[in-house]
């Protein structure tokens, strides 16, 4: 009984928070008064199949994935990082330069990050074009790819 009221709060807490480590997680359970280890906490994440996803605030957070989300993992964001030369507004559109032979792999990221309004995207070689309906969309999508190559 404890267990499964214990997992329904931490399915709770980060359907209403942005939880981004066990830490977080332990605390809010404790504030809950859940008596719980970091051991317990990692074998809830587990048998919850909980994983992290980038936020809209550029965070990471827990969450359950529907079909309708997709996992960003850390090495999707490697590779980014790795390949990417530069991202720049233009109008209503943001263009990313990349290493020679990495516009696909790096427009499939892109892709399992969900930005704002994005229309659509296509790919060259070594260039991404993505289509926002306004500057203003593309300009905050910008900032966003900006802050994961920091």
């Amino acid at each position: 009984m404890a267990r499964s009221a214990r997992q329904s709060k931490i399915l709770e807490l980060i359907s209403t928070k942005e939880i981004e480590t066990q830490d977080e997680l332990a605390r809010e359970l404790k504030n809950a008064n859940f008596d719980i280890t970091q051991a317990t906490i990692s074998r809830d994440i587990k048998e919850l199949g909980l994983t992290k996803i980038l936020s809209s605030s550029g965070k990471y957070k827990y969450a359950i994935l529907g079909n309708e989300q997709q996992v960003v993992s850390n090495k999707y964001i490697s590779i980014f990082k790795e390949c990417v030369i530069s991202v720049k507004p233009a109008l209503n559109l943001a263009v990313i330069k990349t290493i020679k032979g990495m516009g696909s792999g790096v427009c499939s990221f892109i892709d399992k990050l969900n930005l704002t309004e994005l229309m659509g995207a296509t790919y060259g070689d070594d260039t991404i074009m993505l289509i926002f309906p306004t500057v203003v969309y593309a300009s905050e999508a910008v900032a966003t790819l900006q802050q994961l190559l920091a």
